[in-house]
């Protein structure tokens, strides 16, 4: 596959899905999705599988037109064995998705990930998490990874900071420190460096308040690439979308759960801002209000943006309906991933 600029990190949910495919085909071409199975601790064999097959088959559906990666970073050693024996390595073929694996994950998964790699001569996708201080321990977990491949087989390496908030002020520090570690370990083709960076709203979170948040994981991004080392030309950007890096590691809700009110998202050059918005139709105003807050910003992008911001303006006008939790997370990533592909495609 070509190399894409973006690998944002998207669970595989519907509202996901539905915001990868509703791309303009210009800034689908940059964005390689790495889709993360969420956990499900608990759940017995057979509803867990079928879970699993569903989720994969809403990814697949999505990719037809474009590869990207998949993993299950969260699975326990049960889960594991469940997902090796619903995505078999057969049921890989024909389809646009590459495995992943990592140090420290249950033996079924990786060797499921190591096996379809092989079973198809393309990378292997190793992701490294990074949430705090880097362990040079790990780098030997990780050529162990490499060492179960053929010699020469190609891999491709995801550096995960999680969380990278203005409590992290050594992030692209601690980034590089592993960077420089694991980069001599083969030739990668490629290599990602993600973080996440939407904030949880806050304590006092209030409608008509408007909530703004530095982007930290994105400054820590160019501190990065302003560092002295050779291999920084070849670093790929990655994220976690809208929400923050914890999102894909909760199991996702009982239909109807969640809150009685959502959140509206938009990215600009250096502020995330958040909307509190009531969920239901009977609170039509205030939802309107809410968008309008996000649409008199002084960047917003206008409504030839894309169609994240298409929908922003006309729910501003009250000229479509006032959503749920999935059209507020569609449309809120819609936004993020075209302003983010564009800004690295400049």
């Amino acid at each position: 596959m070509s190399v894409p600029l973006y690998v944002p990190v998207l669970p595989t949910r519907p509202h996901a899905t539905a915001a990868y495919r509703e791309l303009t085909p210009d800034a689908q071409r940059r964005v390689a999705p790495l889709w993360t199975l969420p956990p499900r601790p608990g759940m017995l064999p057979k509803p867990l599988a079928e879970r699993i097959g569903k989720d994969a088959d809403g990814v697949t559906a999505a990719q037809r037109h474009g590869s990207a990666w998949l993993d299950a970073p969260f699975a326990d050693e049960t889960e594991a064995v469940v997902l090796a024996e619903t995505l078999t390595p057969d049921w890989w073929d024909h389809r646009n998705l590459r495995p992943v694996t990592g140090p420290g994950r249950p033996g079924p998964q990786q060797s499921l990930a190591l096996a379809v790699a092989r079973r198809r001569e393309e990378p292997l996708g190793i992701r490294v998490r990074l949430p705090g201080e880097w362990n040079d321990d790990t780098a030997s977990d990780v050529r162990e990874l490499l060492d179960r491949l053929s010699p020469g087989h190609p891999a491709a390496l995801f550096l995960d900071l999680c969380a990278v908030l203005p409590d992290r002020p050594e992030a692209a520090k601690e980034a590089l420190r592993a960077l420089d570690a694991l980069v001599p370990l083969t030739s990668w083709r490629t290599v990602t460096v993600v973080a996440g960076g939407f904030p949880e709203p806050p304590a006092d979170f209030r409608e008509g308040v408007p909530y703004e948040a530095p982007r930290t994981d994105w400054e820590s991004w160019h501190e990065i690439q302003h560092g002295d080392r050779p291999y920084l030309s070849r670093l790929h950007y990655g994220d976690y979308g809208i929400h923050p890096a914890t999102y894909v590691a909760q199991p996702p809700p009982a239909r109807g759960g969640g809150p009685p009110w959502g959140i509206l998202r938009y990215t600009a050059a250096r502020f995330y801002h958040l909307a509190k918005v009531p969920h239901g139709r009977q609170y039509d105003d205030a939802n309107r209000e809410a968008a309008q807050s996000l649409t008199r910003l002084t960047a917003f992008r206008g409504p030839e943006a894309g169609p994240g911001e298409r929908w922003l303006r006309d729910r501003a006008q009250g000229r479509t309906s006032t959503g749920n939790h999935a059209t507020w997370n569609r449309v809120g990533n819609v936004q993020h991933m075209t302003f983010v592909a564009r800004s690295l495609g400049r």
